[in-house]
């Protein structure tokens, strides 16, 4: 089996507020790191009412600071929304408060609507395109400082903190192997180039001082329960998020519904089933089945997963039965599981 990653959007749910939010992320990363998780990673998004991450790296922080061992980073920093040099310090500010345990992933998208996009990034329309060099310049200010450099990451120089590129699509896929970096397939919510930006990736790949080979994943949604039919009530949540999003009307997490019948169209729900074909949902024989057809399927190094459920306890559930069916962590849960109640 490859080592698993939890990506967390810490959902704000209906009737709650952004801060119960980050706690509960902080909760789940630490029984992830009970259960031998190898990352808890949190997603930059704005504007948007469900999302608790906005301020990603504080986001870290808080989660970096009430767990020990597991990595922690970002999948992703929204890169063109920000100056590079400003990243460089975040994140080495990070690295210097948890050494050896923080990731920076970096996307090309702006994570957000096209107005709060022009918000972030004060009339820089053109931003998304110089997404390779930005990258480049956040690599420089990672590496030891020369002398007479003039302009310095403090602190971030020198301290070599890991890049991954995030792509949807075969953009991120073809830098990510020009620059020899990892790279981490979106197929949670966009499946369709999943195997081309696999394929390309490796295909292309030149080895860096970084890292001599390809090293690939991807992410899919996994909502897990005892039973195939708990496990769909729970994904229903994430169904009626996603049709709120496309109806231009986003908001916290719904409670789910015995049904969706009735909640959308039948266009809204080819939609759904489209973005998230790669979900596996259902009891621990389901779940585990589907993550190894995943996985063999895609050949990945190491598998992401995500969930938006909107109970504290069913998502943490979900989780255990994901590491169980993975890790083996059956011994380790029954504790975790006691704690959590």
């Amino acid at each position: 089996m490859v080592p698993v990653s939890i990506l967390d959007l810490a959902p704000i749910i209906a009737g709650g507020t952004a801060g119960e939010a980050l706690n509960k992320s902080l909760d789940l990363a630490r029984h992830a790191e009970k259960w031998n998780y190898k990352r808890y990673w949190l997603a930059e998004h704005h504007n948007m009412p469900g999302i608790a991450s906005a301020a990603t790296a504080i986001a870290i922080s808080h989660v970096a600071a009430g767990t020990s061992t597991i990595r922690v980073g970002s999948a992703g920093i929204m890169l063109p929304n920000h100056a590079p040099l400003v990243i460089a310090e975040q994140f080495g500010t990070l690295e210097s408060l948890y050494p050896g345990r923080i990731d920076l992933g970096l996307g090309r998208a702006p994570g957000t609507d096209q107005l709060t996009a022009r918000a972030l990034r004060r009339g820089n329309a053109d931003s998304a395109d110089t997404f390779p060099q930005d990258v480049m310049e956040l690599q420089a200010y990672f590496r030891p400082v020369k002398p007479g450099q003039a302009v310095q990451a403090v602190p971030g120089g020198g301290l070599g903190v890991p890049i991954i590129l995030l792509g949807s699509s075969v953009f991120g896929a073809q830098l990510a192997a020009a620059l020899g970096l990892p790279f981490v397939f979106a197929s949670h919510f966009a499946p369709d180039l999943l195997h081309e930006a696999l394929d390309l990736y490796r295909g292309k790949f030149r080895p860096s001082d970084t890292l001599k080979k390809p090293y690939a994943m991807a992410a899919a949604g996994v909502f897990a329960a005892e039973t195939d039919r708990e496990a769909q009530r729970l994904f229903t949540s994430l169904q009626q998020s996603f049709v709120n999003l496309r109806r231009g009307t986003p908001g916290p997490l719904p409670p789910p519904v015995e049904s969706m019948e009735g909640l959308w169209s039948s266009v809204e729900q080819a939609g759904v089933d489209h973005a998230f074909s790669e979900a596996i949902v259902g009891s621990p024989s389901t779940v585990k089945r589907g993550l190894q057809e995943f996985i063999q399927r895609t050949g990945i190094d190491e598998m992401i997963v995500t969930a938006a459920i909107f109970d504290h306890k069913a998502r943490l559930r979900s989780f255990e039965i994901v590491a169980e069916a993975m890790m083996g962590a059956g011994a380790g849960t029954k504790q975790a599981r006691s704690a959590a109640g």
